[in-house]
């Protein structure tokens, strides 16, 4: 009997991390298909043909004249919108695989537990208030201070969270989850309070923040975001491993060799890095930190080393899906892409709920 146990353990995990790298490939086929039909999709349509020419591949004799309209709509606006959708979808459902397993709940979010509104009140925050200053001096709003002031209020508000719900190097859950409520409450009054005093071109701008929107997106805010994406693919090795054994509990894992105040460090940085950049270009969007984590935990199981690589891919297809929908569904108009995560993944998020409750049958 002890020597058959490890074998099937083994073999267990064999088929996992099998399973978990033909999951990995299936998205990004899944994932290269979206991004070409939503390259190929828009008020300007462009046909898989002309769409591989624009792109550079030979595709036969064309209209020249279309070609070089469909190479201005896909590298100007198209492809990076694209490539925004993706990597902010990553962050987020990166974020949210980050702080369900920091804090051992499935429920976590930084959309839910107020990381998404402080970054957003900072950023706020620098439209109106900073903007009166920089105005005055007849200079235009420097375009770094919108992402730093998002990091530096997601940052603090994660701080904030973390302090009040941990005791004697102990975090409480519940705790944790209920002041990221008030946090998130005291946040939009904030963002409310910034609302009723901005003026026109200010409050256009704090509703972007508001309700989520890749609109706008260039390469240049693209090039802005990659390097948090590039960071957090960097750190997966060194979070894995500790995230999986502080599932057991913090004092197990510390036993066990981990870290763990300076894992919670690490954690919380990237979390508040990611949810920052993102809310800085985008806005508050919901959800895909919720979604995104839980579904693939359910095919692949919890093991970070295999979850964190597949949401960045779940997460980038969810968000690409989204924004696809969002610019197409009334077009010429566009509807803002957090009412669309939102529609989505609140249902889901009360199906979680009923479902710990004991509705089992939901």
């Amino acid at each position: 009997m002890t020597a058959v146990a490890p074998t099937r353990s083994h073999g267990a995990w064999l088929r996992s991390k099998a399973s978990a790298r033909s999951l990995i490939v299936a998205l990004l086929i899944v994932l290269v298909g979206v991004a070409l039909a939503s390259a190929s999709i828009g008020a300007a349509h462009i046909p898989l043909s002309r769409l591989l020419a624009a792109l550079g591949l030979p595709a036969g004799n064309l209209d020249q004249a279309l070609l070089e309209r469909d190479a201005l709509v896909l590298w100007s606006i198209r492809l990076p919108r694209i490539a925004m959708a993706m990597m902010v979808g990553a962050l987020l459902a990166a974020s949210g695989v980050i702080m369900q397993g920091l804090f051992r709940n499935p429920l976590a979010d930084p959309a839910l537990v107020g990381v998404s509104s402080g970054g957003a009140l900072a950023a706020a925050s620098t439209i109106v208030i900073a903007d009166r200053f920089i105005s005055a001096s007849h200079a235009s709003l420097p375009f770094e201070l919108l992402p730093i002031s998002a990091f530096a209020g997601s940052l603090l508000t994660t701080w904030i969270l973390h302090r009040i719900a941990t005791q004697e190097n102990r975090t409480s859950i519940a705790i944790f989850l209920l002041a990221g409520l008030a946090i998130a409450a005291l946040a939009n009054a904030g963002i409310g309070l910034l609302v009723f005093v901005a003026d026109d071109r200010q409050l256009r701008d704090i509703t972007f923040w508001m309700l989520g929107s890749l609109n706008g997106a260039t390469w240049a805010k693209a090039a802005f975001i990659l390097p948090f994406l590039l960071a957090l693919v960097i750190a997966v090795p060194f979070i894995a491993h500790g995230l999986d054994l502080l599932l057991l509990g913090e004092a197990e894992a510390f036993y066990m060799g981990v870290e763990v105040e300076r894992l919670k460090r690490l954690s919380i940085v990237l979390v508040s890095a990611m949810t920052g950049a993102a809310v800085a270009f985008v806005g508050v969007i919901g959800f895909v930190g919720i979604v995104v984590p839980h579904l693939l935990r359910l095919t692949i199981g919890p093991g970070h080393r295999r979850l964190l690589p597949v949401s960045l891919c779940g997460g980038a297809i969810l968000l690409l899906v989204a924004d696809t929908f969002a610019r197409t569904i009334v077009a010429p108009a566009e509807i803002p892409i957090g009412i669309l995560t939102a529609i989505v993944g609140a249902p889901f998020f009360l199906m979680l709920l009923l479902r710990q409750r004991g509705f089992v049958g939901l």
